[in-house]
Order: C-alpha cells, then structure tokens, then sequence
C-alpha cells in the first residue's frame, strides 16, 4: 500500500510586508504617481509658453478664414513709401513718402486731396516672443516726418514692423526686419505688382 501524500501548502508566508516590497513600489505606487506629476508639470509649462494671439487683419466666416489685404492694396494703389530712421536710444524718425505726381498736384492718386494725417500707429511685432512686442503713436511733426520713442530689445531679432494710418484712407506698410538697426525702408508689398 501507498502512503497517501500529503498537498502542498500554498499558503506561502512572505516574510515582509506587501508594502515593503519592490515590485509593489515601483509597478503600483512608483509609476502612476511619476505619471501625475508628469502630466501636472507639462499643463504648467504648456500654460506658461502658450501661443500669442495673431496680429493682423484675419476674419472667419463660418469655419473659413481670410486675411484681409485691403490696406495693403491701398498702399499699393496710393504709391505710398517710407522711411524709418531708429537711433540706439529708441528714438524713430519715419518719413511718409507720398509719389512726385501726388505732391505736384496735391491729390493722391486715388483723387483725394493730400493731407499728412496727425499721427500713425507703430506695431513692431517679434517674430516668437509676445512680450517683446512695441506699439508707438508716431506723431507728425513738419512736412513728412513723424516722430516716436520705442524701447527695443538690443539683441538682434526679427521683428514684424507695421505703419498704419487708421483715418478715411485705411492704409498700412509692413516689412520685416532684424532690428535694432538704424534704418528700414517700406515700399508696397509686390504681390499688388502683377494685378495692376
């Protein structure tokens, strides 16, 4: 006769507790508590470097969006250019260039008499960084010339510079530049050129 056997026991005894063991503090406690603090830090920092708002003339109707070119083509069609001076202390000197045939009948070319508006508005954007962003009121002075103070960042950069005039013929000049530099020229943007 066979001696019956006896069942093994499966009741093993460890002989720490669970919480001191390493599988449990890594796998069930260490990693979803490294995931939350991962997901807390990247709201943080998305929060913090968030996009800046676009500066321009955009408009949406129903879901499609335009870029109005309105102000621009003015510009074109007025044949308007200009010239902006920038001292290293922030000191802007813009000449608003209207053409010789504008100036020697005293009309611009869209038939309206030639008058320098009391002021223009100054936007020069920086190409990543919002809070290097300048608005100026330049303010006109005598003849063409207009005048204003702007701090501008003395690290080389590209900027996105804007002249405006906000009055009965709504015009702007853009150009991009790397400033600080001591001049930059505006001319109409050319994309005009091959509709005229």
């Amino acid at each position: 006769m066979s001696t019956p056997t006896q069942s093994p026991n499966f009741k093993h005894q460890d002989s720490q507790p669970w919480y001191k063991n390493y599988m449990v503090i890594i796998f069930v406690i260490g990693l979803p508590a490294f995931v939350v603090v991962a997901c807390i830090f990247f709201v943080y920092y998305s929060y913090q470097i968030r996009d800046s708002v676009v500066r321009d003339d955009w408009y949406m109707d129903g879901k499609t969006l335009y870029h109005d070119v309105s102000r621009d083509k003015l510009t074109h069609d007025l044949d308007l250019r200009g010239e902006m001076q920038i001292s290293d202390k922030g000191d802007v000197i813009f000449y608003l260039n209207y053409p010789q045939q504008s100036l020697q009948t005293g009309k611009l070319l869209n038939g309206e008499p030639l008058v320098y508006p009391d002021k223009l508005e100054l936007s020069i954007s920086h190409a990543t960084d919002i809070k290097k962003d300048r608005d100026a009121i330049l303010q006109h002075q005598e003849g063409n010339k207009y005048i204003a103070h702007v701090d501008i960042d003395p690290v080389k950069a590209k900027y996105y510079l804007q002249v405006s005039n906000d009055g009965k013929n709504d015009w702007r000049m853009r150009d991009e530049a790397r400033l600080p530099r001591p001049e930059v020229n505006f001319k109409p943007l050319p994309v005009f050129e091959k509709n005229s």
